[in-house]
């Protein structure tokens, strides 16, 4: 057994402190992945800085009209509040398929953007992986790879990014506020996650001891109106293998303000830029939805256990389009 060192914190610059001066040292705070992985000898930190008494608890509103909520927030807790359930029902439906109510109750906001992959051979500290052991190959590429991505995917990595929340935070801009070693620091959510490339080990940003402290989600009205729909095995506790968030407005049948990202497929949460492009301005009918979906899956990667991922991400896209927009009239 290998021996670890536990401390908690009381405040956040202590917390950073603590981490920042050993660099075999780590964050603690709902803990609902990082036993899972320490258990498994997945990860090896000499030492634990508990952060669940800092105060960052919060579920504020902002005078955009958006909301901050504190990284040790519990996804409940965010699921529940009424200005996240009324401004961005996207965010409070994902929170709620994203997990059990046990679990819920437990992983923090802060903690889901932090969250591991779910890859088997990550998680298998015998099998070669370059997120866990840089340079040693990826086993996924020729093993079971059924539930990987296909967007953003490289010769050394192919593992699918696990949230679901993360999905309509990254179509809303959310942007993820961090306290370091270099004082705090924000960042657009989309730059907060790294594409593997040729360093899939590194996932965010982010250096050692950088803690984060909070998610600012900016108002948006259109985002009232809103939808995440999340395509699985089996309707209990699963990971996704396609989700689509999505906001869209419609004025006289054409498409206005559209937001729309997708989960499930890629190796970070995917805002569909391509899709967005093709919807803005268009007549809101099906066949455009599908041109749209068709065109961000164009960049799929697949392999043979996963090549389905892309037409499921397609169908789902339409599928969550049709929901938020007015049905077509007869002609």
């Amino acid at each position: 057994m290998r021996p670890i060192s536990y401390s908690r914190a009381t405040a956040v610059a202590d917390a950073v402190a603590a981490v920042a001066a050993d660099p075999t040292s780590d964050f603690l705070a709902g803990g609902t992945t990082e036993v899972d992985l320490l258990r498994q000898n997945v990860l090896l930190p000499r030492r634990l800085v508990d952060i669940n008494d800092l105060p960052l608890t919060q579920i504020e509103d902002r005078p955009d009209g958006g909301v901050y909520i504190g990284a040790l927030a519990r996804m409940s807790e965010v699921a529940a509040a009424p200005a996240v359930r009324e401004r961005y029902p996207m965010v409070a439906q994902a929170l709620e398929l994203g997990a059990s109510a046990q679990l819920r109750h437990m992983a923090s906001m802060g903690g889901n953007m932090m969250q591991r992959v779910r890859c088997g051979y990550f998680r298998d500290a015998t099998s070669p992986c370059n997120k866990r052991d840089p340079g040693s190959g990826c086993s996924a590429l020729d093993g079971f790879n059924r539930g990987h991505a296909v967007l953003g995917v490289s010769d050394h990595c192919i593992a699918t990014h696990p949230s679901d929340v993360a999905v309509p935070l990254v179509a809303l801009d959310a942007r993820i506020h961090t306290e370091g070693p270099r004082g705090r620091r924000v960042y657009p959510i989309d730059d907060f996650f790294l594409l593997p490339g040729n360093t899939p080990h590194l996932e965010h940003p982010l250096e050692h001891g950088e803690l984060v402290v909070g998610i600012e989600v900016p108002g948006l009205p259109a985002a009232r109106t809103s939808l995440y729909t999340k395509v699985r095995d089996r309707e209990s506790y699963e990971f996704a293998l396609a989700s689509v968030a999505a906001t869209v407005t419609v004025e006289n049948g054409v498409i206005g303000e559209v937001r729309l990202a997708l989960g499930g497929v890629a190796t970070k949460p995917w805002r569909a830029r391509r899709a967005e492009e093709v919807l803005r301005g268009a007549p809101a009918r099906t066949e455009t939805f599908a041109r749209a979906a068709r065109e961000e899956l164009a960049a799929a990667r697949t392999v043979p256990l996963n090549a389905f991922k892309a037409e499921l991400a397609q169908r789902t896209v339409v599928r969550v389009l049709e929901t938020l927009t007015p049905p077509e009239s007869p002609s």
